[in-house]
């Protein structure tokens, strides 16, 4: 049986203004995880994650280099609480 989970990462490097967020968006929803992905002021982006613990581990692995343009050079990840989303929103 699949677990429901929650993740929040950070990923550093060049990852604004190169649709890290609509991209990980379009992955996140094909993967059916519900979240956020936002620019942070810092120019890191934050990625809220809730899905199925397997959809949030190819979700980590794709955030690893992200979009072709991007270029990440770090990725944090955390346990979160699980929320019920009802979407991916990229903001």
């Amino acid at each position: 049986m699949s677990m429901l989970s929650a993740r929040r990462f950070t990923i550093k490097g060049r990852v604004q203004g190169v649709f890290f967020r609509d991209s990980t968006r379009r992955v996140a929803e094909s993967l059916d995880i519900k979240g956020h992905a936002i620019n942070l002021n810092d120019g890191n982006v934050e990625v809220f994650a809730c899905g199925d613990d397997s959809a949030l581990d190819e979700l980590a692995c794709w955030l690893q280099h992200g979009p072709p343009m991007a270029s990440v050079t770090q990725v944090m990840a955390e346990a979160a609480e699980w929320r019920r989303l009802k979407r991916f929103r990229s903001a």
